[in-house]
This record gives C-alpha cells, structure tokens and sequence, in this order.
C-alpha cells in the first residue's frame, strides 16, 4: 500500500457562525473573510506540515485545485508543487503529487504540460500528474465553461498533453477548441515517456472508462470515508472487468479522513471540533452550486452514481441538529480515527474492501492546528504505517505503472 499525505490547504478561521450567516463556502464565499496576513502564515504551515511529511518517509505528498472559495486554498496547485520538488528532489522515498490540474479550463492546454515537465524535472523525476475534469463549483460557476462542453474540452486537452509530451519533433494541431500552428512544449518530462497520469473524480461511468482504457490511476477523493467510497469504488471494478483490465489495486486509489492519537479517546480529544469544521463550515455549499445541469451525463445518471456533495449537505445537516455524534462520524466511515491499532485494523480493512492501493490521506482537518497536524503525521508514519507494510495485502501487485520508478526502486 502507498500512502499519500495530501493536503486541501483550507482557510480555517472562518467565523463560527459561518453557515448560519453565508450560503456557501464555494463559489460567492466574501472575500471580505478572507485576511491575507492570516493566509501568508497557514500557507507556510501547510507546506511545512508536506515538507515534515517528506522527511517522515510518506510515499507521496498531495496538492489540488479548486477556486473560490475557503475549502481550498489552491487556484494554483502547481505553485505550491514548485516549492515542494525541491524538498521531494532530495527524497529518495517520496513523490509529488498534483492532483492535479482541471485540464478543460486552461487556454492553451498545453501550458499544463510545461508546467507538469517543470514539475517532473524540479523533483528529479519523481512526479505525478493528475488530470480531474474538475467540479461544477469550479469549472462551471467560477470559470464560465458550458457544462455541455467540458467532457469535449477534456479528452481534447488531454490528447494534446500526452502527445505534446510523447512527441519528439514540433507539430501542428487542429482541434475543436484548441488549434497551434506549433507545438513544441519545452522543457520534456524526466520520465520517459511521461509522468505517471492519475484521473481523480466524484463517480461517472465516462471517468471510469477514460482511466482504464488508458491504464491511468482512478482516485475517488471521497470526503466520506470508505464506507461510502464502496458506492463509487464497486462500479469501478466492475467496469475494469467488463473492459478487460485486472484488478491491480494501484489501480485505484481513494481519499480519507484520518486522526491517530495515543488512544481512541485521546482521538476525540484532540480531533473533534476541527472535524466538525470542516464538515459544518468547508462543506457548507449552496445546493444550487452541486452540479450546473448538463455536467452529469446521462450515463451517469443511468447508473444511478450521485454527486457526494448531496451526502454533504446531508452530513452538515445532521451535525447542525446535533443527530451526529462523533461515534456516527466512526461508525459511518466518515472519519478513521484512534489509536495506533484501532486506526491500522480500520485502514487495512478499507483498503481491502475498496481493493484501493493508494491511500491519500487527510492528516490535515478543517481548522486542525499545526501542533496537531504534525502530530497526527507523526503518529501514523511512526507507529501505525509500518504495521501495515507488515500486514499489506496487496504485496504481489506491481505498482510500477502508476508510480515514478524513482520512488519504487527505493520501496522495493
């Protein structure tokens, strides 16, 4: 199993009465709440919590995109990355994680794969790129892209990165939305013949099929833990079999809120009320924001896979009239927390359930101090990842396909 300490970076000192007195944290969130002094000094704490996990010896640190709003303070995923390869270049155990660039909003597409080369080149070859068709929140709402088109805008902006990075000498492209007389992107990747592509996505059977058919890495960056992560997870593998593609667990990777703490009840102690935050104030978002219509297809639809972000506003109700105890956050999966043990025998069991490989985790919560973010690091790389290395289940699958070859050989 690989570990991945992937990080949202969100502002948290919003107002307690933040969901009472605003509509939403995405999209129309004031900026009025926003103090650029207090964000100079959590954007330093953030990359001070991926740095310290670097030198814990995590498989991978993570970094996203979303814009507008105070869930994720990354517009930009690829700056924070551009700091932290040069913590990663020095790390033989450590790859770096953009997942990743919402590929339909960028005017060229190729600038995504300048920077990505960049990316893989600063680290030493130890990258990967992810590329997410990106929410409705940020591609509709925040950038103005037309639902309809986005899946179009996608697979074109893709094509054109993989062949901008896979050809040798200069072409031209002629694209729907898209057309360069020259293509020539400079610098190349490290890795030969590209960084290793991860698809993350919320569930939709086109995403599904666009990451098997390439043999790209699916991530379901789930903000509910794994027992609903089952609901997107089992259509995945079963489409793999349907297209004829195995069931290597690297394959497939999911995201999930993690607090380890010297017992359970210590967890509780320490973890809850930034839990709370996150769930009460980082997912408070105005329904009308979900999905624009058009974006979910009517495949999806058929299928019957349903925007999480409903179960958000689900689980922000339940908290808001007090139906939701931390107990109900365990019980439900949202949340994996305690000791040592209690979290190892909760994670090995998700991960076998969801045949999930890659584990990015969320050390970082809602409003979770710095102090308490190391610590939760800390705990787990020290006492609580090296039982599971013991104990993996999956250690006959090679992971080689979805990795950086310079961060495998070292874990092999």
């Amino acid at each position: 199993m690989r570990f991945i300490a992937f990080h949202l970076m969100p502002y948290r000192n919003l107002p307690a009465d933040f969901e009472a007195r605003y509509p939403s944290v995405w999209v129309n969130v004031p900026k009025s709440l926003y103090d650029p002094a207090e964000g100079h000094r959590l954007y330093h704490q953030y990359l001070d919590e991926l740095e310290f996990a670097v030198d814990l010896g995590y498989d991978g640190i993570g970094v996203n995109e979303h814009h507008s709003n105070a869930y994720g303070l990354m517009p930009s995923p690829n700056l924070m990355g551009s700091i932290l390869a040069r913590k990663v270049r020095h790390s033989s155990k450590t790859a770096l994680l953009v997942l990743g660039n919402s590929i339909a909003l960028y005017n060229p597409p190729i600038r995504v794969a300048e920077e990505m080369a960049m990316l893989d080149v600063l680290s030493g070859g130890k990258f990967i790129g992810g590329f997410p068709v990106g929410t409705s929140m940020d591609t509709n709402y925040c950038y103005g892209v037309n639902p309809a088109e986005m899946r179009d805008r996608y697979y074109e902006a893709h094509d054109l990165i993989i062949k901008g990075w896979k050809t040798e000498a200069p072409f031209a492209f002629n694209g729907k939305y898209t057309q360069l007389r020259y293509v020539n992107p400079w610098p190349r990747p490290m890795q030969t013949p590209h960084p290793p592509v991860w698809i993350p996505g919320g569930g939709s059977v086109e995403t599904y099929d666009f990451a098997i058919k390439h043999n790209y890495s699916f991530s379901y960056l789930s903000f509910f833990g794994y027992r609903y992560a089952k609901k997107v997870m089992g259509p995945f593998w079963e489409r793999a079999q349907a297209l004829g593609a195995d069931m290597n667990p690297y394959r497939a990777g999911y995201a999930q809120l993690l607090c380890v703490s010297e017992t359970d009840a210590r967890a509780q102690t320490d973890y809850e009320q930034h839990v709370r935050y996150f769930f009460a104030k980082c997912l408070h978002i105005d329904p009308r924001h979900y999905e624009a219509p058009g974006y979910r297809t009517a495949a999806t639809l058929r299928a019957g896979l349903r925007s999480q972000f409903e179960a958000a506003e689900s689980a922000t109700q339940l908290l808001k009239e007090g139906k939701l105890d931390w107990n109900g956050l365990l019980d439900r999966g949202f949340v994996i927390a305690g000791s040592p043990a209690t979290v190892r025998d909760r994670l090995i069991e998700a991960a076998r359930e969801l045949n999930t490989g890659n584990i990015l985790l969320l050390n970082h919560i809602g409003s979770m101090p710095h102090h308490l973010t190391t610590k939760n690091l800390q705990i787990f790389a020290e006492e609580v990842m090296p039982q599971i290395r013991r104990a993996d289940p999956f250690e006959k699958w090679n992971p080689s396909a979805y990795w950086p070859q310079k961060v495998l050989s070292e874990r092999l």
